[in-house]
């Protein structure tokens, strides 16, 4: 069981057991469903704050549960209303998650580990490997977190796990949070509109399949060879690409959802017709959709964002070839919103946390 510094746990993670905290109370289990619904609806801080709730039951609550383990150690705007945060966990170590405004959709975009072990050699969020898994407790805070960035009558309606670390290296604490966002009485987020993102871990892949096929699955590509995707993905190598789409292969078949591909580009490293040929060869008869993402540039990294013309020639390749192909647009850019670029910038201002 995931407690804090102070033995208390999150009152929204699962391992909590609210319910039978409260019939022990001799209060009543729906009251659980109140205390959800002042966390998300009602925004309450505080267990104080739940007036409805009898004073000696908000007190009983405030000794056992915390509502926030985090601080917001940093927090950046831009104009196209994307919105990232630095979060402190109590441990010292800090995360970033993302709000991000299209149209009448407010998706947010989470961490999952407190740096990645995958290593991808243009990501920042892997620069320093991986310090710890998130609890189920902290995973879910972010998405407190970001839906109080809302105004009143407005609510997250779409949930990306694609912020840093790899989600399915930790998906004992993952599911029980995903399944939290889900739940009518919390933040009601419909599972087809929650989306894990993975470079491709085949044996979590058949987990996920097992226990909730459910969510859209987005496998993080960035090249269609084996021997330039270990250059970019060194966990490929213990893995390979023909292992990974087959794992996707039998996610489809379960789920029946469509498949997503990422593809980062690289100016001059992966982004060439050819390049673009590979992949289609690779991904011929697949029911998915290839999400073309133009790199955004980190300070300190030699990778360069591709040449309008390199991208319009990429997917002019991809389209030739029957595959069903999207650009994602460039959202925060001014804000560090790339995985793990924020937490670096204050990292090289301060002291760093410390290692658990």
């Amino acid at each position: 069981m995931d407690g804090d510094a102070d033995g208390r746990l999150h009152v929204l993670d699962p391992a909590a057991d609210l319910e039978a905290f409260l019939i022990a109370a001799a209060a009543p289990a729906w009251r659980a469903k109140a205390v959800r619904r002042w966390l998300v609806a009602g925004r309450a801080e505080s267990f104080a704050d739940m007036t409805d709730l009898p004073r000696d039951l908000r007190q009983r609550l405030e000794s056992r549960y915390r509502i926030w383990t985090t601080t917001v150690a940093a927090h950046k705007t831009t104009e196209d209303g994307t919105e990232k945060l630095l979060l402190e966990l109590a441990d010292g170590q800090r995360i970033e998650c993302v709000l991000l405004r299209d149209g009448a959709r407010r998706t947010v975009c989470i961490s999952s580990q407190v740096g990645c072990a995958m290593g991808c050699v243009f990501c920042a969020s892997g620069i320093d490997g991986v310090v710890r898994n998130l609890t189920t407790g902290e995973i879910l805070e972010q998405l407190l977190r970001l839906a109080r960035l809302l105004p009143e009558g407005e609510r997250l309606s779409h949930l990306v796990v694609m912020g840093m670390g790899e989600p399915l290296a930790n998906l004992d604490r993952l599911l029980p949070a995903l399944a939290v966002a889900r739940d009518p009485d919390c933040l009601g987020i419909s599972q087809r509109r929650i989306t894990i993102s993975t470079v491709g871990l085949p044996t979590a892949i058949d987990r996920l399949v097992e226990v909730d096929a459910g969510y859209n699955l987005a496998v993080s590509l960035h090249a269609a060879d084996d021997e330039l995707r270990t250059r970019l993905v060194p966990v490929n190598k213990a893995i390979g690409l023909d292992a990974i789409l087959a794992a996707a292969d039998r996610y489809w078949e379960a789920s029946g959802r469509r498949l997503t591909f990422e593809y980062v580009l690289l100016r001059g490293v992966n982004d060439t017709p050819a390049d673009a040929t590979t992949l289609a060869r690779r991904l011929a008869g697949r029911a998915a959709l290839v999400n073309v993402i133009p790199y955004n540039t980190v300070a300190g990294m030699p990778w360069q964002e591709p040449s309008r013309q390199a991208i319009e020639r990429f997917l002019g390749v991809l389209l030739e070839q029957g595959v069903n192909v999207q650009v994602r647009r460039r959202k925060g850019a001014r804000i560090d919103a790339a995985c793990g670029q924020l937490r670096r910038l204050a990292a090289a201002r301060s002291p760093s946390p410390p290692s658990s």
